[in-house]
Formats: structure tokens, sequence, C-alpha cells
């Protein structure tokens, strides 16, 4: 298979510190071609690092898209702009990867859905969440019974964004501390936790969620605290703390409790998905943090070159982005909100299911 020549829109953090080094280790399967960024300097200055000739270099991706030698385009740019920006590459022909959420808004996020149907491209939203091995082995576990039937589970979110500003990270990035697009830090962070909650259990029925409102730009709530109830049944909690920190160890981190045991991940740097079984035993599954980037951009290597499916489609992150907004409707509303549209009621089915719960009970 041929290797693929890359143009890239967007030379910040995440390129340089997320999908460069993944592509350093597929340099046999991509080839940088061309570099765009708003402030050209930046991008001549990455291409001088990378030994890329500077007439490769643009401060206007618009001129990077007339190229013929360019086979699809890797896309870093703000949020409020991946829309516009995906649908001026799918216009022109190209296959492309966007980096999440694929739109700032619901509107917007329903127009994506047309992109490949109506420019015949193929489009990867780089959830790396998704790909990391931490959720896919505990999709794996779960799909394989392993702590029997999952019940409910705790995911816990704490960072602190505000000590983060001044420093050389994400949070410092002046568009991420005053957001133009709804939802701030939870549609940029929280997202990624909905996407492994889906990625896991599956399709979401209805979330309810409470908010405690702060003034911060970065984020309208200090934290979102939101039930989920997943169309298989499972039940569980997210917490989104964006403003504080977790001294105490272990962490809550992320729990999936089962009719035979538990599965604990402390934290997705940890290396380590521990299972506790009720017969007393246990086991640890080992994995490498952080290989999400590679995989995602291996699984679009494969896809463009026809030997894969893109695992990750816009109209899977549709879903993840639908979720983000439907969490922060329920906030602002305090109802129940319906991700998906809710089913009639089934009696019988009701009666069945609650045979099934009362078989739990001590």
């Amino acid at each position: 298979m041929k290797k693929i020549r890359l143009g890239v829109i967007g030379i910040g953090l995440a390129w340089e510190r997320l999908h460069y080094p993944a592509l350093q280790e597929l340099s046999d399967k991509y080839e940088i071609a061309a570099l765009a960024n708003r402030t050209k300097e930046d991008a001549l200055e990455f291409a001088k690092k990378i030994n890329l000739d500077i007439k490769n270099v643009y401060g206007d991706y618009h001129e990077m898209l007339q190229r013929d030698d360019i086979d699809a385009f890797d896309i870093l740019v703000p949020i409020e702009l991946n829309y516009e920006v995906s649908e001026q590459v799918a216009k022109a022909g190209k296959d492309f990867i966007c980096e999440k959420p694929l739109a700032p808004t619901m509107e917007q996020a329903k127009k994506y859905l047309e992109l490949s149907r109506l420019y015949k491209v193929k489009i990867m939203i780089a959830e790396n969440y998704r790909y990391n091995e931490e959720n896919n082995k505990i999709r794996e576990a779960v799909t394989q019974g392993k702590i029997g039937d999952v019940i409910y589970f705790i995911r816990n979110n704490i960072t602190c964004f505000p000590c983060e500003m001044t420093k050389d990270t994400f949070a410092a990035k002046e568009w991420r501390q005053h957001p133009e697009y709804y939802g701030g830090a939870f549609l940029d962070a929280a997202l990624h936790d909905i996407a492994a909650l889906r990625h896991i259990f599956g399709a979401i029925q209805c979330v309810q969620a409470f908010g405690k409102p702060q003034k911060a730009d970065f984020s309208p709530y200090v934290s979102v605290n939101a039930n989920i109830l997943f169309k298989s049944g499972v039940t569980g909690y997210l917490a989104y703390f964006p403003s504080g920190s977790e001294p105490q160890r272990p962490l809550v981190g992320f729990r999936i409790f089962g009719t035979k045991g538990e599965i604990f991940l402390e934290e997705k740097t940890c290396g380590i998905i521990h299972v506790a079984y009720t017969d007393g035993t246990a086991e640890k599954i080992g994995f490498t943090p952080g290989r999400g980037y590679y995989n995602e951009l291996l699984n679009f290597y494969n896809a463009v070159n026809g030997t894969e499916q893109i695992s990750v489609t816009p109209e899977i992150e549709f879903g993840d982005v639908k979720t983000v907004f439907d969490i922060l409707k329920s906030v602002a509303s305090r109802e129940i909100v319906y991700v998906d549209q809710p089913q009639a009621v089934d009696l019988n089915k009701m009666q069945m299911e609650d045979m099934k719960i009362r078989s739990y009970i001590q």
C-alpha cells in the first residue's frame, strides 16, 4: 500500500504533541506533504524541524486544497472552526481526519452528517478515547461477561483547568479560556468520557443532569453531574469537575459494577485495569496508555487504502456530541432529556424487567 501524502491544517499543540508523534511512528505509511496555519510563522518554524521545504507551507489552507498531489488532510483547528474547515476540505474532494468534536453546535453537527454523502469522501473524527487500549479492553471485558451482567457504573473526572491556564498546556490557549462555543470545557473534554461510555455500553436512552454554575468563561458550570440510562438497561453516574483536585488515593476513577464483580480503572495513565470478582479472586489487565492517536491514524491509513472501515465516523461522533448538548439541556431545564426518541412503555416488558431486578434482591 502506498504512503498517504498528508496536508495538515492547524499547527498547534494537538498537532505537535498528539498527532505528529503518532505519525512519526507511522512514517512508513504517511508523508507530511504540506502545512497550513493561521499564523504562518509557526508553520514555517515547524517545517524547519521536519526539513519540509517552505514552498509547502501556507498561511491560508484554501491554497493547499488546490494541490492535486495531497491525498488526505488532518484538521486540527479551534472547535468553532471544525465544521467550516471540514466542509471546505470535503468540497475539495479530499479524505480527511478532523479533531473532535465534529462541530460547535447541534445545527452544524447535523449538517456535518451530510458531508460524506454529498462529496463522496472518507471522514474520520479523531476521538482518541474510542481508540485507547484501556477503553477497548474494558469494552471487551464487559462484552465477554467477565463481571456478569453490568448493573451500574461511576465515572469521575476531576481536573484543574484554572491551574493549567498559566502553564504550557492546552488550557493556556485563549480560545479554550474564552470559548466561542457553548459548553466550553464540557464539550471539549468531558466529550471524551461520554465517547468512552458509549463505546463500552452502547446507545443512550436518556439523561438527567445537574450543574453548579460559575462565572468563569472556560465552562458554564464548575461541575456537571449526570445520571445516564443506556438502552441496554445499564445505568450510571458521570461527574465532571474541571476546577478541582482529588488528593485522596485511590482515585474514584472509572468503576463498573456487575453481578459477578467489578472493573476499576483509576486513571487513563495508570497502565492497569483491575478486575475483582465476587468469589474473592482478582486479575490485572495491562494496557499501554496514550495509544489512541497511533491507533486512529493507523485505522485511517487502512481505510483510505481500502482494507478497513473507519471506526469513528461522523455518525458515531454525532451521538457523542448530541449527548453533551442533551446533558447541558437537562442541566438548564432540570428535566430528563431523551438522547434518542423515547419508546412507548411496554407494560409486559416492564414486568419482566422487574422480575429480573428482583432476582438480585438479597
